[in-house]
């Protein structure tokens, strides 16, 4: 069984092992492959397409007749044309649920760094202002207690949960707005959206991207929240209308922000959040734990051995 891993890099730059992969058919490994020729030219004969961000569009498949599985190393499976695959009789296979632990944390961080600015008085420190400082401290920003404050988390799955217990224990209070009320929570955290909005202190974004998400926070959105809160983004760049964003961060309506995921990624160097005041960026690593790559290659390995075994699991189509 011929395997082709596409763009292997961004779950394994090297740290990880693709040997157990390795056991079960011939094994080619790209760290990333660009463009619809070069995705062509190397799936070639290939039984297995394994692909994170490289898409499999109907193209694709249709120059591809041997092709007989994909397995897609992320739990979001949008670029496979999910459809053509169906048609075709190929199924589609992704990894959910690997990274609620390492997620969460991410939103956390994100979210603690802009209360203590952790770094920037490290880096203040490094540059020997402590050392000069005729104060036995000092500090550059104000540094917010989170104890007592209110969380409104906008999608209350597996990640949305993990962030509210994270935020409960460090003594907030935690409130949930989500399209699905599930039975084993406790139905007072669920509220409506404008109430989120209005009482949230702390805004974490944990909904998936759909038609009715993209753009949830803007202008109008933003106008209910509470003066001076704070945003949290390590979901997706799509559902925040980021000019809106970084009008409130400038004008000061809200405080701060901290997003790991952009409208684009990578980032275009005009994103108006580039240049808002008190906004924190990452590139999209929230998921990027070397815990968290090692689940997605294990459960990879562990779909591609159910298919050639005729049995496979975790498909999306």
């Amino acid at each position: 069984m011929k395997i082709v891993i596409l763009d292997g890099y961004t779950v394994n730059p090297g740290d990880l092992s693709w040997k157990k992969m390795e056991e079960l058919g011939e094994v080619s490994v790209y760290d990333r492959t660009l463009g619809e020729d070069e995705t062509v030219r190397r799936i070639g004969d290939a039984e297995v397409v394994v692909t994170n961000k490289c898409p499999i569009t109907r193209s694709v498949m249709d120059h591809c007749p041997g092709l007989r599985y994909i397995a897609v190393t992320a739990t979001g499976y949008n670029v496979v044309d999910v459809a053509c695959a169906r048609e075709k009789g190929i199924p589609v296979s992704n990894v959910p649920a690997y990274g609620t632990a390492t997620v969460a944390q991410f939103a956390i961080a994100l979210l603690l760094e802009l209360c203590c600015h952790v770094a920037h008085h490290d880096q203040a420190v490094h540059e020997g202002r402590w050392e000069r400082s005729v104060e036995w401290c000092f500090w550059d920003y104000p540094i917010t207690e989170l104890a007592g404050k209110t969380m409104g988390i906008i999608g209350y799955g597996n990640i949305g949960q993990a962030t509210g217990r994270i935020a409960a224990a460090m003594g907030m209070e935690v409130i949930a707005y989500s399209r699905t009320v599930r039975a084993d929570q406790d139905p007072s955290v669920y509220v409506t959206l404008d109430e989120l909005l209005a009482r949230s202190d702390v805004v974490s974004l944990h909904c998936p991207l759909t038609p009715e998400t993209e753009g949830l926070i803007n202008r109008e959105t933003i106008a209910k929240m509470k003066d001076g809160a704070i945003l949290i983004n390590n979901s997706r760049g799509q559902l925040v209308v980021e000019r809106d964003l970084a009008e409130a961060l400038n004008t000061g309506k809200l405080a701060a922000a901290g997003v790991d995921v952009a409208s684009t990624k990578p980032i275009r160097g005009d994103n108006p959040l580039l240049t808002a005041k008190n906004c924190l960026i990452t590139p999209h690593i929230s998921w990027a734990a070397t815990e968290a790559r090692q689940r997605i290659l294990e459960m990879t390995i562990e779909n591609v051995r159910a298919y050639a075994a005729g049995a496979p699991v975790r498909m999306v189509n």
